[in-house]
């Protein structure tokens, strides 16, 4: 007998014939005698239902926020994933298993007072390890925790993968299963390479990389809280059938393993290619280079809430002048442009150059740390390509490369076969 949190997003839980077959899946384990909790996001569609409504309303006078109260905001939007637990739990009694739906406040989730975008602080998840003891299901509805202001908060997009990783870590899961209409974590996007290839294990600091580049798998928060709390996760598809061989095989189920490195016997060099596209190129031509340049142009960026990622410096030949080239996300140009002009005099620079439409390819893997020459192989294959960098940032485990919009398919095809992981 294990304890196993399971995960449902959106599109598992659509309608009711799919929140059916997810009691299936969850009866499946509670008849092998497992203990579990399903944390559930609200039915596909749904949260961006709520969000309409709740734009639609007129903001207080002199609200910052586009809404009109961000508490109010949060009681609106925690609804979806409160109608889908209650929805869940009554399958599953259908079914002849003991359950009940639990709100985020119930449990409580205790998080931080930043609504709309909550940090989880502390679970008790007592009283849910009692009642699975005595066979119950807990349905937990995800994205949702209570804030400092007794009112509810949610976590932001994707919080309900940070709600199951978190909840299993409060319970001591044995595993937390995140099923999604994907049946695990490939080499690259499979719509782009059709050779892509299902992983059957990757590190947790391999799947951050991945989601934080790009793959839209898992939310980054969640791989976060897995990777620290040491949280077995598998992802696994939850439109094959429940019932199919293999399915309950607690130790090797088909989906993708996500867990620390030391599980991994066998460390390829590349792992997997992520792409992000709709990325903007910044540059800021002949800047002052003096001590505190880098603070007067990345501070006010932060202030305002613009991710910069890579940074690219070139100094003059007498040191006086640098070139200071970064990216941002494509939506957030203009924004930046403009708090970057209103600080022109400050910071000294003659010109500002942006391009928007470029795309970030990356290639991950752990077995970087001891490879030479991983970088050295991509530049050769783009450059056959005809693929021109426009900039690279390197990590461990990780290089990140620049280039234009158009090329963006034909680099990731290249770099998936020239690392041979189209036929490992």
């Amino acid at each position: 007998m294990a304890r196993i949190v399971m995960k449902f997003g959106g599109t598992s839980v659509a309608d009711i014939d799919r929140i059916h077959n997810v009691a299936r899946h969850v009866k499946r384990e509670t008849d092998a005698g497992h203990e579990v909790a399903v944390v559930v996001s609200a039915m596909s569609g749904k949260t961006n239902e709520l969000v309409g409504w709740a734009q639609t309303m007129p903001k207080a006078t002199g609200a910052e926020s586009p809404f009109y109260d961000a508490r109010e905001y949060d009681a609106i939007v925690a609804s979806g994933e409160q109608v889908t637990s209650g929805l869940l739990a009554i399958a599953l009694q259908s079914m002849g298993v003991d359950a009940r739906s639990w709100q985020g406040w119930q449990i409580p989730i205790r998080t931080d007072n930043a609504h709309g975008a909550a940090r989880i602080q502390d679970i008790d998840g007592s009283e849910i390890v009692r009642r699975m003891g005595t066979g119950q299901v807990a349905v937990v509805a995800g994205f949702q925790g209570i804030g400092p202001d007794n009112r509810i908060a949610t976590l932001g997009r994707g919080g309900s993968d940070t709600s199951a990783v978190a909840v299993a870590a409060a319970v001591k899961a044995d595993r937390c299963d995140i099923y999604t209409d994907v049946d695990g974590v490939y080499t690259t996007d499979p719509r782009i390479e059709p050779k892509a290839r299902r992983l059957p294990k990757i590190s947790f600091e391999e799947m951050l990389e991945m989601a934080s580049l790009g793959a839209k798998v898992l939310q980054v928060r969640s791989v976060e809280l897995a990777m620290v709390h040491k949280v077995r996760t598998f992802v696994r598809s939850s439109f094959e059938d429940p019932d199919a061989p293999g399915m309950g095989d607690f130790d090797n189920p088909p989906g993708t393993l996500i867990c620390d490195e030391d599980e991994i016997v066998e460390q390829q060099v590349v792992t997997g290619i992520a792409y992000a596209k709709d990325e903007a190129q910044i540059s800021l031509r002949r800047v002052s280079d003096r001590p505190g340049v880098s603070a007067g142009i990345f501070g006010p960026l932060a202030e305002s809430n613009i991710n910069v990622d890579m940074i690219v410096q070139n100094i003059s030949e007498d040191g006086s002048r640098t070139d200071m080239t970064f990216t941002v996300p494509s939506g957030d140009l203009e924004k930046a442009v403009s708090v970057l002009e209103k600080v022109r005099d400050t910071i000294g620079f003659d010109a500002i150059q942006s391009e928007a439409g470029l795309v970030k390819v990356s290639v991950i893997g752990i077995g970087m740390r001891s490879h030479a020459g991983v970088a050295a192989i991509a530049f050769k294959a783009l450059a056959e390509k005809g693929i021109n960098i426009r900039a690279i940032t390197t990590s461990e485990i990780k290089i990140s490369i620049l280039i234009d919009g158009p090329y963006a398919e034909l680099a990731v095809r290249t770099l998936h076969s020239v690392y041979g992981l189209d036929k490992q």
